[in-house]
Formats: C-alpha cells, structure tokens, sequence
C-alpha cells in the first residue's frame, strides 16, 4: 500500500510544484480557506491512484467533501487524504505545506505518507516501521533512512501551530515545564516527532481527520502515540455525532517519545 501512496504522492507533489511556478489564483471554501488549482489537481492525481489499485476502498478527500461527495464508510477501512495540508503556507511562499495520503482501520491510521514538496522530503510509516525520504528534483526517492522517536529528554522541546496557537497551548507547556517551543505549519509537526527532532505537540484548535491521519500514521509507526485529553488514542472514522462535525478531531497531544503521560514534568 505505501508504494501506491509513494507514487500518489510524489505525482501530486510535482503537480504542485508545477502550479507553485507557474502562478494561480485562490478562492475561498465555505468554511473561510483557502483553495487554489493545486489542491484540486493534486487530489485528482491521487484519487486516480487510490482507485487503480485499490477500487473497493472507499476514499475521504479534503476537497470531495467540501464538494458534498462523502462515501459511506460504515465498518470499513477507509484512506484519509488531504492534497494540500498548508494551503495558507502555500499561498504565502512558504515551504511547509505537504501531501498526506493514510489507510484508517477500525479507527487506527495503519499507514501514511507525508510529502513536502518544496523541502524535497517524505515521511512514510506502517506496521511498526517509519521511514524518511529524500526526494529528488526530479521527483524520485534518492534516499532512505529509518526513523524512530526519541526517548522523552528532561528538556523537552514542543511544537506548535503556526498559524492556529492558543492560550491552552501555552498553559500546556507551562504544566508541564516545557520552555522551548517552535512553531510550523502543516502536518510536519507529527514527523518532526517521528524522526527524533521534537517531543510533544499539543493541539487545541480545530483539525480534521484529513489533516492528521497521515502524519499520525508515520508517528505512530515510529514508536509514537496521539491521544485525547483523557488519554485515549485519537480514533478516526468519527461521523454522525451531535457535538461536531463529520471527521473533525478533539483536541488532542502526540508525543514523540514513550513518556506518554499528561502528568507534569
């Protein structure tokens, strides 16, 4: 299944890429963000991708959704996309945004690729093992290193949003003397635990599933766990509650090492 993600996702990139140079304009959805052509084309590729190889698999896409194309994914395994995490980087020049693309069973996000264009790097993960790809200009994996989380050092560095900070955050970190915080946009945060170079990343404003599977997914194969205010894994699948939307998460906090606790430090 990663090798179909692999090629999805490095396919979506250079498509990306493409309209990164060649300029575009940007609309806004519904819910006030951001959409340009490269969200669509990208989604696109990696939709044909998905059903080539995997036709019986339903699939929940960012931009499907907000089109009102949602499947029914009732007892099934599911793959979670999201073409263009960062649009608003993106839009800005920043070199953040990526693609994510992650198969969801029973709740838990089994695999998943996060690419990042513009860094020319991936991260991947399923059964226990995570990976980080060096991808070449041309569009193709040069290079491959296996990654693991870190143990939980005494000086713990936390990564926040970029753009979607809050005052929980920042009592967070202060419950749990945390000092040294940096902020980055999309779903980098969740492979930046996974390779070792960070250890905890507290969110308490709104993501959706797309947002967070495929980085989840890496995390989780590198040896790290994402959990619910009350500690539970997050679950994905999450449709037809009262209290929020179709596929939206609670808040929640992964950690990159194996101290998984809320406790203070």
């Amino acid at each position: 299944m990663l090798r179909t993600f692999e090629k999805a996702a490095l396919e979506a990139g250079r498509a990306i890429i493409t309209v990164l140079r060649e300029g575009f304009p940007v609309a806004m959805k519904a819910d006030a963000s951001p959409v340009t052509v490269a969200d669509e084309e990208a989604e696109r590729i990696i939709l044909a991708h998905l059903a080539r190889d995997y036709p019986e698999i339903p699939v929940v896409a960012e931009e499907s959704v907000a089109a009102g194309r949602v499947p029914d994914i009732s007892g099934r395994g599911f793959f979670l996309v999201d073409p263009l995490d960062g649009t608003r980087e993106f839009v800005d020049g920043r070199q953040e945004f990526t693609v994510n693309i992650a198969y969801v069973e029973n709740g838990a996000p089994l695999a998943g690729i996060v690419y990042a264009p513009a860094l020319g790097l991936a991260f991947s993960g399923e059964r226990g093992h995570a990976e980080r790809l060096v991808v070449m200009d041309d569009f193709t994996v040069g290079a491959r290193s296996a990654i693991t989380v870190r143990e939980q050092p005494a000086d713990r560095l936390a990564l926040a949003s970029l753009r979607h900070n809050s005052p929980e955050t920042g009592t967070f970190l202060a419950d749990h003397a945390i000092s040294k915080c940096t902020n980055i946009g999309s779903s980098l945060k969740f492979c930046l635990l996974a390779e070792g170079k960070a250890d905890v990343y507290p969110r308490f404003t709104r993501t959706m599933e797309w947002d967070t599977a495929a980085g989840d997914a890496v995390l989780r194969a590198a040896g790290g766990s994402t959990v619910t205010l009350d500690g539970a894994p997050l679950t994905y699948g999450k449709t037809g509650t009262a209290a929020d939307f179709d596929f939206a998460n609670p808040n929640f906090i992964s950690w990159g090492g194996r101290k998984r606790v809320l406790e203070p430090a």
